[in-house]
């Protein structure tokens, strides 16, 4: 072949490739992804990157979420405020919308919205909360309640006997039977509505063996539980607990919300101790979720923070095992928040989106299609 022949198909081909169009990455459609049968979504927080870095090098380099192959990360503001707070972050995750900071289980209207445990409660899948703060906190209770602010702790209490929520283990037993807005003695409401009612008080969780047949209710404490370094140790063995209870209590499936609570206020009284203990404590309970779906086949675990407490940084200095904690706030930050996600469909939580499309994957990932699930990638 003459050289400028030679050349002259060279380029050519150099110029065909370059006006091809560009392969486009397209995330697979919702009905080529398996379904799931059950989801267990794990909330730290005030969980961010920083946080999980500090847990991770403060526990010999090693975690459970380092399991996790896919992640992604969501843009965790509210309606109100380029800084979430817990009720509206949670919010987001239950309905699927953006709301204002103090908001429980509403839009921003103070309408109420339909929650996913809610939605999946009426479908006849098994449903529970966990958390190591009280259950009418801001992130369990977004799941469960709807009250225009965070602080109407008895209000949300009282909203929880009109769901039919299968199990929920955390604090706060005062709000039920030692009420101050009411004479309602809403633990033995409980007790008539069918469910299993115990607490700290009178027996342990670990040697409570209740049946399946009723639902059930414990008490970790009167107001908010210890920390853990104060020698809390329930919440992976809740974890573990509610996984066995719920997968029994129906053939549909279940959907289990565990929150570790206190990582939070680490952040937020700027203890980097705390901080890291409740984070590595958290982390046992992605450890017992991961080793239940890896032998169900069919559970998607999700981990995730509502948002980043205290501008946490690791500053130069710092050794493994021996860290030079800062903080550049004792309130939240802006920062997105990664998303870790495992087994059937979790391809779906990859990429970076609204706090509001962990909902809309949530029910996607289920194989339910509506309105609120169109948009969604």
């Amino acid at each position: 072949m003459p050289y400028r022949l030679f050349l002259g198909t060279i380029l050519l081909i150099f110029i065909l490739q370059a006006c091809k169009s560009p392969e486009k990455i397209v995330a697979p459609a919702s009905n080529e992804l398996r379904p799931a049968k059950n989801i267990i979504l794990l909330i730290g927080d005030g969980m961010g990157l920083p946080q999980i870095s500090a847990a991770l090098y403060s526990n010999n380099n090693k975690l459970n979420l380092e399991q996790f192959s896919i992640i992604g990360f969501h843009k965790p503001y509210s309606s109100s405020d380029l800084i979430t707070d817990s009720a509206a972050g949670a919010t987001a995750f239950a309905c699927g919308v953006k709301t204002y900071n103090g908001s429980i289980g509403m839009t921003q209207d103070t309408v109420p919205c339909t929650t996913i445990l809610e939605e999946l409660e009426s479908r006849g899948y098994a449903t529970g909360l966990i958390a190591s703060s009280t259950i009418v906190h801001a992130t369990p209770a977004s799941f469960i309640a709807h009250q225009p602010l965070r602080v109407f702790y008895e209000a949300i209490a009282a909203d929880i006997l009109n769901v039919d929520v299968d199990l929920l283990i955390g604090g706060g037993k005062r709000y039920f039977e030692r009420r101050e807005d009411d004479e309602r003695d809403l633990y033995e409401e409980l007790r008539q509505k069918g469910y299993i009612v115990s607490d700290y008080y009178k027996e342990e969780l670990k040697d409570i063996n209740p049946t399946t047949k009723r639902p059930f209710v414990y008490f970790t404490a009167d107001k908010h539980p210890l920390t853990h370094a104060a020698g809390r140790d329930y919440l992976p063995g809740a974890t573990s607990f509610a996984i066995s209870f719920l997968e029994r209590r129906s053939d549909q499936g279940f959907f289990l919300m565990v929150e570790g609570s206190q990582i939070d206020w680490g952040g937020h009284s700027n203890d980097g101790g705390l901080l890291v203990e409740e984070a590595i404590d958290f982390d046992q309970v992605v450890g017992e979720a991961l080793r239940y779906a890896k032998r169900d086949g069919e559970t998607l675990v999700l981990v995730t923070g509502d948002h980043e407490s205290g501008g946490l940084a690791i500053n130069p200095g710092s050794q493994m095992n021996k860290l030079q904690l800062a903080f550049t706030t004792n309130g939240h930050t802006a920062a997105m928040v990664p998303v870790f996600a495992y087994g059937p469909s979790a391809e779906l939580f990859s990429g970076i989106y609204e706090n509001t499309e962990v909902h809309n994957k949530m029910k996607l990932a289920l194989g339910i299609h509506d309105e609120t699930t169109s948009s969604s990638k």
